[in-house]
């Protein structure tokens, strides 16, 4: 039986992690929580797919794209969260398991990062673990599609 692709996207600016305001996001690079999440996903039985666009639509097409190839979505939309309808509306269309993942408490920042769009979609949402939450989620992932085989 061949391992659950899960597709792990990500939004804008986060390709610039490790430098990008240290003080809320930390150090850690993109390429370091790529390299955490294979090993992590090896661990859990699961495949990765694991990309990063600054497009709002490029970030809409994985999605599109996970409807036919995944079984899950772990997702850091970034700022799309709180800004588009359009991402929003794709995850609504995803059938399977998706987690919504901030690196920083969305929660205790300014007010204008309070309400996520796609939380609206999310089966489950995990803000303010940092870079480990990416591993938090894909734990979290293998639950969801265990409880749905179950």
């Amino acid at each position: 039986m061949s391992e659950p692709l899960i597709f792990v996207l990500n939004g804008p600016n986060l390709n610039l992690l490790g430098e990008r305001e240290p003080e809320i996001y930390g150090r850690t690079t993109l390429a370091e929580i790529e390299a955490a999440c294979r090993l992590r996903a090896k661990t859990q039985g699961l495949a990765i797919e694991f990309r990063q666009t600054n497009l709002e639509g490029t970030l809409i097409e994985s999605v599109h794209e996970a409807r036919k190839r995944a079984a899950g979505i772990i997702i850091n939309p970034a700022g799309y969260s709180f800004t588009s309808i359009a991402l929003l509306d794709s995850l609504k269309m995803f059938d399977g398991p998706k987690i919504e993942l901030h690196i920083s408490n969305i929660h205790r920042r300014e007010e204008i990062y309070h309400r996520s769009l796609v939380s609206r979609a999310a089966t489950a949402v995990i803000a303010g673990l940092g870079p480990s939450g990416y591993g938090v989620a894909l734990d979290a992932m293998r639950l969801l599609l265990d409880e749905r085989r179950a």
